[in-house]
């Protein structure tokens, strides 16, 4: 295997157990759990020994992998992944699956060959359908197991009686390519010359009629038409000669009929320049991570003896995945801080590092967290990258504090030996005293000016020494009581200058925590905008892709004859489009939600009297921020 979380070979991703119920294979989940990119899922589908896993070899770019069906066993069961850097899109991972072939009698398990049939529907972005000959009844027919789609897949939990679920099925399901192997006939409709996209759409054409043999024939093709809003259509003729098939992995491109060789290179570039990132409902980005573990929610449900609900695998992945998004982005704060931190140091130096590791942390996040719509989980990150960022500031104060102390030991050694000696016990003691400690004081700044609690700790040496000071004053017979007095006033202004000039220091860290907070807030902010604008995009396409797969459906109805089902799906087209008005319209709601929710987390945060400052500057600021994400924001959103 590659490193990176890429393979030099293929494995069994979805298997059998000893009980014959599917699972997903620890091997496959693992190479998943390293993949924390984007995923672009390509499956192919189809009968036995029809050639399908030479395709996927191609698009791994490679002759040899998946197992061709010269060698392949019937009895073999399951889907095959094979994960590779995608050719065109960069930060994106190809993950190809194929599956075993369909159809095979000697397996006699109906059922088994359904269930692979939905999960690969369910995990793919462009399904891959491969079959030889020609598109006809007879193909069709055999592509049975799309007309069983709404039976053992649901996208909602709860569906309303009048409610248009193609839509749903349509958001949701990948674009349909139909690979016909060893095509012989000549593309034409009549005299004219067609495309092979006209020829499978023509081969979807419905009857009109309502007998049982009518309704049986349509089945399929109004499945197709009403599921998959793309459709693709690619012909092939024979690769090789019959003499050579057999050996198809060893046969070089200059071996390969150069019809065939460009016609599967044709068929690369369109997977590579068109199948989309996996998604689910909402627009939410699949990455590898997610793939697997969504492919062990599907499969927990077939094996329970559940109809796979995406609504529900959803809410089920979303909680595996916030609870892993919440680990690594702290463990990633918590490493960058250990790593780039050298205590004690400059408080906005840390702040500087802590920033640039919560920054990271919280892209982390965003790219691993799923469906967080209440930020439950994002506040709990929130929440525990400032306990460790309180923590290392209170490592940072007492690393700071120990080394203060030693200078001051230091420094005030001499005067302490006057102390002790009783030097200062004499006429003229004082004024001596007051100097040394004037003196030793800069002395000690000069030492620990870059320290963040340098003021802190002279202060209380200072008050400890305000006693004796005084009684030095008192002892001093060369001072009348006047005298004595005015130096005491003296003393005590020193005292309380040199705890403002603590006190400003300790403001000075006050506003920092202030200003840290604030970054957090922005960056929280920032981060969910982005991913809102890239969900609320994506969201956008998905309904347009499917509001033109309508539009064409109505219009291809109308001109075969189907006026009741043109006017059914006009009704159809004006509810999605009131629908995309709605969504419109409510995203400025949410977004204002978020904010509440981001904000009133922050207040909490910190201890004291802070709480209150940042909740008021959250409040004003909420509003704000509010007005500035709109501005700058897609007209979509």
């Amino acid at each position: 295997m590659a490193c990176g979380g890429f393979m030099s070979a293929p494995v069994c991703f979805i298997e059998n157990d000893e009980n014959g119920k599917l699972r997903v294979r620890k091997e496959a989940k693992d190479i998943l759990d390293g993949i924390n990119e984007p995923v672009v899922v390509v499956s192919v589908v189809g009968l036995y020994r029809t050639g399908k896993s030479y395709l996927m070899n191609r698009l791994a770019g490679q002759q040899t992998g998946f197992a061709l069906g010269s060698t392949i066993e019937s009895e073999t069961k399951g889907i095959w992944m094979w994960c590779v850097p995608h050719p065109y899109k960069e930060g994106h991972t190809l993950v190809l699956l194929d599956t075993e072939g369909l159809g095979d009698v000697r397996k006699g398990d109906e059922k088994h060959d359904t269930w692979i049939f939905c999960l690969t529907v369910l995990l793919s972005s462009s399904l891959v359908y491969n079959s030889l000959g020609v598109i006809d009844n007879t193909a069709l027919e055999k592509l049975h197991y799309v007309t069983e789609l709404t039976e053992n897949i649901r996208v909602k939990a709860e569906v309303g009686q009048h409610e248009d679920e193609s839509a749903d099925f349509m958001r949701v399901f990948p674009s349909f390519v139909w690979a016909v192997r060893d095509f012989t006939l000549q593309l034409k409709k009549g005299d004219k010359p067609i495309t092979s996209d006209d020829y499978l759409e023509g081969a979807l054409e419905l009857k009109q009629g309502s007998s049982p043999q009518t309704v049986q024939y349509n089945l399929p093709r109004s499945c197709l038409r009403n599921f998959f809003a793309v459709r693709k259509c690619f012909v092939f003729p024979r690769p090789a000669s019959m003499e050579s098939m057999w050996r198809m992995e060893e046969l070089t491109e200059k071996e390969l009929e150069s019809k065939f060789l460009e016609q599967a290179n044709t068929f690369c570039r369109y997977i590579y320049n068109n199948s989309k990132t996996k998604t689910v409902s909402g627009g939410r980005t699949i990455t590898g991570t997610a793939l697997g573990n969504l492919a062990e929610v599907y499969v927990e449900a077939i094996r329970s003896g559940n109809v796979p609900c995406l609504e529900n695998a959803v809410v089920s992945l979303a909680k595996i995945q916030n609870v892993r998004a919440v680990e690594e982005a702290l463990q990633l704060y918590v490493t960058e801080m250990f790593n780039l931190v050298q205590l004690p140091m400059n408080p906005e130096e840390l702040s500087k590092i802590h920033t640039v590791a919560e920054k990271k942390a919280i892209e982390v996040f965003i790219t691993v967290s799923f469906n967080d719509n209440d930020q439950i989980y994002q506040k709990e990150l929130m929440g525990k990258i400032y306990d460790e960022y309180q923590q290392m500031c209170q490592q940072n104060y007492d690393a700071s504090r120990m080394q203060c102390e030693e200078v001051l030991h230091d420094v005030f050694d001499t005067l302490e030996k006057g102390i002790s000696d009783r030097s200062y016990l004499k006429p003229g003691g004082s004024q001596k005293y007051i100097d040394m400690l004037r003196q030793l004081s800069e002395e000690y700044r000069a030492r620990t000016d870059s320290q963040i609690m340098s003021e802190a700790v002279l202060s209380k040496f200072l008050k400890t020494k305000e006693d004796i000071g005084n009684m030095i004053l008192q002892a001093d017979q060369s001072l009348n009581a006047a005298e004595q007095e005015k130096e005491v006033e003296k003393m005590k202004t020193e005292i309380l200058k040199q705890q403002k000039r603590s006190l400003k220091k300790q403001n000075r860290l006050q506003e920092q925590a202030f200003k840290d907070m604030q970054r957090t807030y922005d960056e929280h902010v920032n981060q969910i905008i982005h991913q809102m604008e890239r969900e609320q995009d994506r969201m956008r396409r998905d309904n347009e892709r499917v509001l033109e797969a309508k539009m064409r459906e109505n219009q291809a109805l109308l001109k075969m004859g189907f006026q009741w089902e043109a006017a059914r799906m006009q009704s159809e087209i004006n509810s999605l489009k009131a629908d995309m008005d709605k969504e419109k319209s409510s995203q400025h709601s949410i977004l204002g939600r978020v904010l509440n929710c981001i904000g009133t987390a922050t207040t909490w945060l910190m201890p004291g009297f802070t709480p209150k400052l940042i909740g008021v500057g959250i409040s004003l600021l909420s509003n704000f921020f509010l007005i500035q994400a709109y501005s700058h924001t897609p007209k979509h959103i």
